[in-house]
C-alpha cells in the first residue's frame, strides 16, 4: 500500500524513472473498409510519446486534455502500441531550466510537504507534487479510457445541450451544439430530429456539415403548452431532467442516436449595489430566486484517480447532500473530475462551482504552453458545460491574491511581467474561450477575487479579501475560534477551515503500534502543514484539558477525539456566523451569500481540514455540518453581554415557529428553566433576531446558574412536524465548567429493516458524545451532540452488510468526560 507508513517517500525512485506501457493488440475489423482511424486517449498522466509499429504518432504534455492520434496508414491486422513516458519531475524541472529569461514561483512547495519542485510548470494534477494535506506521488500512465475509432463520411466528438428562458417570449429553448470530424472531401447534408417526448417536442432541422471539423448549433423551442419543471439544487426543489433522442440521418447513409438528458435552470452570479453598503454584493440566483449556497470544496478522492470509483464518488457526494450541502467547489489545484462526478451532481442537486486546474502559483505563458492550456480549456467546456450542477467557471485558485499579496517576494520592478502572464493565460485565453464556448453560466478569474470590482482595477485588484466584494478566504489557527468577532463579515465565504486527525480505525489501517502517539515521527511525518499538529493542540487548549492519560495509545485516542470536537465547534462558529450574517447590513459589510469550508474528503489517511476522512467515515465536522446547514436553525451568539438568537431559514415561506430555550446546569439531567416563546415568525430565505437578552438576566430567571455552571440549548418547532436541530450555547469554557460530572455511558444495538437502532443512556449531562464503529462502513444519524436527556436514539445507517454483534463489539462510546 503506498499510503502505509512512510511508503509515500521510500516510493519516490518510481516518479523519477521513465516507465513505458505496451501491448500488442489484432485489429477486429478490416482496416481497409474505413476512411479514418484514429487512436483516442481521453487521458494520458502526462508526458508521453505514441508509437503504433515503431512510427511515432503523436507526443501529449497535458494531463487534462483528451487526444486523438490518425492511424489510418500505419494500422495493421496485428499490432504493437507503446506509449513511452517521461519522469514528470524531471520534465518540470527541465520546462523550468529552459524558462530562461525570469524564473516562475514558488519553484518547490514547502520542506514538510516532502514534494516536488516545479509543478506549475507541468499541465499535470498540480497536488500531484504535494500539499499541505496530502502526499508526493506524481503518477504517470493512462489514466483514462484509450480507444481506437474507425469511422467513414462523419463522426460525433462532442455533443451538448445548454438550456436558456427566453424572457420576451417566456419560453425555454435549449442550444444543442454537435461537433464532427467530417472526412468526406465535400460537404455532406442532412436532417438533425429532436425529440423530448414529455414535453410534447420535436424539432427537424435541415443541415450541412463541411469537411474539416465541422459543428451544428441548433435552437430547440419548447412547446410553450408543456410544463417545464426546472433543475432545482438540493433543499430548493427537485432535480427533473427529460430523456431527449438526437438523431442524425446524412446522406453518407449511416445514421447517428444520442440519448440524452434535458435540464432546465439557469444561474446569475448577481453583482450590484446594496442600500447602506460600499460594495457590491455576490450571490447566485437560481431560476430567479437567490440561493445560499451551503457546502465545502472538493479534492481528489485519491492520489491514484484509477482507485476512484463510481461507488466511491456516490458515497462521498451523497455524503455531503445528506449534511444539508447544496454545493461544492471543485478546487483547481486538482483534476476536473470525471462524467460520473458531475452525472451524480445533476441527480442530488449539488451545485458544482468549478475552477481551472491553476492553484497557489504563477504559471509560464510561452506559445506551447499556452497552446496545451488552450486546448484543455476547450477539451473541458465542451466536455462538461451540459451539466445544469455547474454554476460557475472560476479561472484560478488563489492566484489574483499571491500577485496583490506578493506571496513570492517579487520586486516591483519586475511585477509587470507577472501581471502581463496573468492577463494573458485567464483573461486572454481561458476567459475567451469559456465565453465563446459557453454563454450559460458566469465567469470569474479567480477565487477569492473582487468580482467587477477586480476587473475594474484591471484584473488584479489591491485586496482580494475585500469584505465588501466578491468571495473571501480566510484562515486564522492562533486566535480563539469559538469568538465570531474575528471572523469576517463577507459577501460570500468560499474557503474557510481549521485541521482535526482522522479517527483512530482510519489511522490504524496505515501504521504500526510505534505510531500511535501525537508526537511520533509518524504523527509528524504525516503533518504536512508546517505547525498544524501545535496549532490543533493549542485551539483545543483554549476551550479544552489536554489528555494526560499515561496510556500512550489512550492519550492519542483522547487527542483525535479532542481535534474533532475543536474542529466541528469551530466550524460550526464560523458557518454558523455566516448563515447569521445573509440579511443584514452592519457597518457597511454582510448580506454574507454562501459559506463552502474548507475541505470535504481527504486524499489519504492525515490530519487535514476534511470532515470526511479517506474512506468516507464521517469526522464529527461532518455530523455538525448535517445541523449548521439545516434548512431551518435558530443560531445565538452573545454581544457585549447580550445574548440573540437568529432565526435561519432556507424555506421557501414565512414560519410561524416556538422557540423554545432551555437551560441546563452541568449537574443535573433535569432542567433549571425553560421559556417558550411562541408566534415567532421566520422569514423566508432569510436571517432574522427572534431573541435577545441580556444574559445576566437569564443567569438570575434561572436562578441557580452562573456562567461556569450553566449551559443553553434551544430549538424552533412549528405545526405538521417541522422542526430545526437543537443547538447549545456555552456560557464558558468546558474546561471551566463547574459540576459535570463523569458520565456512565451505554448503549443497546438492535436491528429494524436495513436500519440498526442504538438507544443510549446516560446517568449526567455528557458533552460532545460520540458513537465510533471502528472501520465498520456507515454513517450515525446524529453525533458528536451534547446530551441532555437521559435517552437518546441515535440509527445507524450500514454502507455493506454488517449485523448487530458486530456493531456491539466494535463499539466505544465517548464523551468530554473520558477525556483523562
Amino acid at each position: 500500500d503506498p499510503y502505509y507508513r512512510f511508503n509515500d517517500v521510500m516510493y519516490r525512485w518510481i516518479s523519477l524513472d521513465n516507465w513505458t506501457y505496451s501491448r500488442t493488440f489484432k485489429t477486429p475489423f478490416d482496416v481497409r473498409k474505413w476512411q479514418k482511424v484514429n487512436l483516442v486517449f481521453e487521458g494520458v498522466d502526462t508526458v508521453a510519446q505514441i508509437l503504433l509499429n515503431n512510427v511515432t504518432v503523436g507526443r501529449t504534455d497535458n494531463m487534462f486534455n483528451r487526444y486523438s492520434f490518425d492511424i489510418t496508414s500505419v494500422i495493421k491486422e496485428v499490432n504493437f502500441v507503446e506509449v513511452r513516458f517521461l519522469s514528470a519531475v524531471s520534465y518540470a524541472a527541465e520546462q523550468s531550466r529552459c524558462h530562461k529569461a525570469y524564473s516562475i514561483p514558488p519553484a518547490c512547495p514547502p520542506l514538510e510537504q516532502k514534494g516536488e519542485c516545479h509543478v506549475n510548470f507541468i499541465r499535470k494534477e498540480q497536488c500531484s507534487f504535494s500539499w499541505d494535506w496530502g502526499p508526493s506521488f506524481p503518477t504517470q500512465g493512462i489514466w483514462k479510457d484509450v480507444r481506437i475509432e474507425a469511422y467513414n463520411h462523419y463522426h460525433l466528438i462532442y455533443f451538448s445541450v445548454t438550456p436558456f428562458f427566453v424572457k420576451s417570449a417566456q419560453q425555454w429553448c435549449l442550444e444543442i451544439e454537435s461537433i464532427f470530424d467530417v472526412v468526406s472531401s465535400k460537404p455532406i447534408a442532412g436532417r438533425v430530429t429532436v425529440n423530448i417526448p414529455k414535453l410534447q417536442t420535436q424539432q427537424t432541422f435541415s443541415v450541412k456539415l463541411q469537411p474539416g471539423e465541422g459543428s451544428i448549433v441548433l435552437l430547440v423551442n419548447i412547446n410553450k403548452t408543456s410544463a417545464v419543471e426546472a433543475w432545482w439544487p438540493n433543499g430548493h426543489g427537485k432535480q427533473t431532467g427529460y430523456n431527449m433522442k438526437t438523431t442524425f440521418i446524412m446522406e453518407a447513409g449511416y445514421q447517428i442516436e444520442k440519448f440524452s438528458k434535458a435540464y432546465f435552470r439557469t444561474v446569475e452570479l448577481v453583482q450590484e449595489p446594496i442600500p447602506g453598503s460600499p460594495g457590491l454584493s455576490f450571490y447566485f440566483r437560481i431560476n430567479g430566486r437567490p440561493i445560499f449556497l451551503k457546502g465545502s470544496n472538493w479534492i481528489p478522492a485519491d492520489s491514484f484517480q484509477d482507485r476512484v470509483t463510481y461507488d466511491t464518488l456516490r458515497l462521498l457526494l451523497k455524503s455531503a447532500a445528506d449534511a444539508n450541502m447544496n454545493a461544492l467547489r471543485v478546487w483547481g489545484g486538482g483534476v476536473y473530475e470525471q462524467d460520473e462526478f458531475y452525472d451524480i451532481c445533476d441527480e442530488i442537486g449539488i451545485m458544482i462551482w468549478q475552477d481551472f486546474m491553476f492553484a497557489c502559483a504563477l504559471y509560464p505563458t510561452d506559445q506551447d504552453y499556452l497552446a496545451s492550456v488552450r486546448a484543455e480549456v476547450l477539451h473541458q467546456v465542451r466536455r462538461l458545460k451540459s451539466h445544469p450542477s455547474i454554476i460557475l467557471w472560476s479561472g484560478n485558485n488563489e492566484n489574483e491574491a499571491a500577485i496583490s499579496s506578493n506571496w513570492f517576494s517579487i520586486p516591483r520592478a519586475q511585477r509587470e511581467i507577472y501581471i502581463r502572464d496573468y492577463l494573458m493565460l485567464y483573461v486572454k485565453n481561458i476567459r475567451e474561450i469559456v465565453l465563446s464556448e459557453d454563454r450559460s453560466r458566469p465567469f470569474i478569474a479567480s477565487s477569492p477575487t473582487n468580482g467587477l470590482e477586480s476587473v475594474k482595477e484591471g484584473w488584479i485588484s489591491q485586496n482580494p479579501y475585500d469584505t465588501h466584494y466578491g468571495d473571501t478566504h480566510f484562515y486564522d489557527y492562533n486566535n480563539d475560534c469559538w469568538n465570531w468577532t474575528m471572523y469576517p463579515k463577507t459577501r460570500f465565504a468560499s474557503e474557510y477551515g481549521f485541521q482535526s486527525w482522522p479517527s483512530f480505525s482510519t489511522i490504524e489501517k496505515v501504521s504500526s503500534a510505534e505510531d500511535w502517539s501525537y508526537i511520533s515521527s509518524f504523527s509528524l511525518h504525516r503533518q504536512h502543514h508546517g505547525s498544524g499538529n501545535v496549532q490543533m493542540l493549542q485551539e483545543v487548549g483554549y476551550h479544552f484539558k489536554l489528555p494526560q492519560s499515561t496510556d500512550p495509545v489512550k492519550r492519542f485516542k483522547d487527542t483525535i477525539y479532542l481535534t474533532q470536537v475543536m474542529q466541528a465547534q469551530c466550524t460550526k462558529t464560523e458557518t454558523e456566523f455566516y448563515r447569521a450574517s445573509q440579511s443584514e447590513i452592519i457597518k457597511g459589510e454582510g448580506h454574507t451569500m454562501g459559506a463552502l469550508y474548507w475541505q470535504l474528503n481527504d486524499i489519504w489517511q492525515a490530519p487535514s481540514w476534511a470532515s470526511l476522512e479517506y474512506g468516507g467515515k464521517w469526522k464529527l465536522l461532518h455530523y455538525f455540518a448535517q445541523n449548521f446547514f439545516a434548512p431551518l436553525l435558530p443560531v445565538a451568539y452573545e454581544d457585549q453581554g447580550v445574548l440573540y438568537i437568529y432565526g435561519v431559514s432556507d424555506l421557501h415561506v414565512d414560519q410561524k415557529l416556538t422557540l423554545r430555550v432551555v437551560v441546563h446546569t452541568w449537574s443535573s439531567l433535569e432542567p433549571v428553566c425553560t421559556l417558550a416563546k411562541e408566534g415567532v415568525i421566520v422569514k423566508a430565505q432569510s436571517a432574522v433576531t427572534i431573541y435577545k437578552e441580556s444574559i445576566s438576566d437569564v443567569l438570575e430567571r434561572c436562578r441557580n446558574c452562573t456562567r461556569k455552571s450553566c449551559v443553553i440549548t434551544f430549538c424552533l418547532v412549528g405545526e405538521d412536524g417541522l422542526q430545526s436541530p437543537t443547538n447549545h450555547f456555552f456560557l464558558s469554557s468546558l474546561k471551566d465548567a463547574v459540576g459535570l460530572e463523569k458520565t456512565q455511558l451505554s448503549a443497546s444495538v438492535s436491528k429494524q429493516d436495513d436500519t440498526y437502532i442504538f438507544i443510549l443512556q446516560t446517568t449526567a449531562i455528557a458533552p460532545f458524545v460520540s458513537l465510533d464503529v471502528g472501520s465498520i462502513k456507515g454513517r450515525f444519524s446524529d453525533n458528536g451532540f451534547l446530551m441532555t436527556e437521559k435517552k437518546k436514539v441515535v440509527v445507524f445507517y450500514p454502507w455493506e452488510p454488517t449485523s448487530v454483534e458486530e456493531l456491539e463489539n466494535s463499539l466505544t462510546l465517548t464523551s468530554l468526560s473520558d477525556v483523562v
